[in-house]
């Protein structure tokens, strides 16, 4: 059994990402909870974990860049990518009805994202801030509150016996969170890879950065991604974290030769097949899985 460390408590959407990434919705995984996400990393060191799943970027609120700063930090290497569509649901003990809650509680950012639909539609409801979304269902299954809510993931509620009242109720539908997986006994072969991510440091000249793309769009890299961050102690030099994604493995590799001499320092976060591809394949092997039964 691979154990993955997630962020948060059981039933947040990291946990949902992993069960997205790993065979058979995540059956043959172990959740290792941890409070923060320099200690996910620190739980694959001291080997309390084999993997873990980390968010790196959200659709609406940007990048969260410390997280890029820890895979520069640490060794392990990403080997995949799941993007997971974030919707909130407002939960509570079976048996009760919308008008029975009087108080809601859910992580700050849950707030936010469904702010509209309770001063539109519950504004007898006071919604309280509470540390995680996940942990707020936990309580309430401990507690067995009535006319308490809760605001959660549909995973969070499946796995606290809670009841959704309410579905999707987050004010923007387009709310994609993107979310690395760094897992140092998955292989992934040559032939899967058509996404990397990069981080690299370049000479203080101007020009320095348009020389490095001009390279990457010359050898057909698609540049999906970018991102600066300064270096602590050096004026005006930059980190940049980079995402690639390409047609051909041997390119691609052709492309870092050539461009490596252009930058002060280049190490590779992680060779990986990017989710869409990822879907593709494993689309393809169920419908050959079905066709093989039917004829079978």
């Amino acid at each position: 059994m691979t154990r993955v460390a997630i962020q948060g408590y059981r039933g947040c959407f990291h946990e949902q990402a992993a069960r997205e990434f790993y065979p058979s919705g995540g059956a043959g995984i172990g959740i290792v909870e941890c409070p923060t996400f320099t200690s996910l990393f620190e739980a694959m060191k001291q080997s309390r974990a084999d993997a873990l799943v980390i968010a790196i970027e959200n659709t609406i609120s940007g990048g969260l860049v410390p997280n890029f700063e820890l895979l520069r930090e640490y060794p392990f290497k990403i080997k995949g990518e799941v993007y997971i569509p974030i919707h909130q649901n407002l939960m509570a003990v079976p048996g009760q009805r919308l008008e029975d809650i009087k108080v809601v509680r859910t992580h700050y950012m849950a707030i936010n994202q469904t702010r509209k639909f309770f001063e539109e539609k519950c504004p007898w409801m006071t919604v309280v801030e509470y540390e995680d979304t996940a942990k707020s269902a936990i309580d309430l299954s401990v507690s067995r509150e009535k006319g308490v809510g809760a605001v959660a993931s549909v995973l969070a509620a499946e796995q606290n016996g809670l009841e959704i009242l309410a579905r999707n109720i987050e004010t923007c539908r387009q709310n994609l969170t993107r979310f690395l997986v760094l897992d140092e006994a998955l292989k992934v072969p040559s032939r899967a890879v058509d996404k990397a991510t990069l981080c690299f440091t370049l000479p203080h000249k101007p020009g320095s950065l348009a020389q490095v793309l001009t390279v990457l769009s010359f050898y057909d890299m698609n540049l999906t991604r970018i991102q600066s961050l300064p270096i602590p102690g050096q004026e005006w030099q930059y980190f940049f974290y980079a995402d690639i994604t390409f047609a051909s493995y041997p390119r691609y590799r052709q492309a870092l030769k050539a461009v490596k001499p252009l930058m002060a320092g280049l190490a590779v976060l992680g060779e990986y097949e990017s989710y869409e591809s990822n879907l593709r394949r494993r689309s393809a092997a169920q419908n050959t899985q079905t066709h093989d039964h039917r004829t079978g």
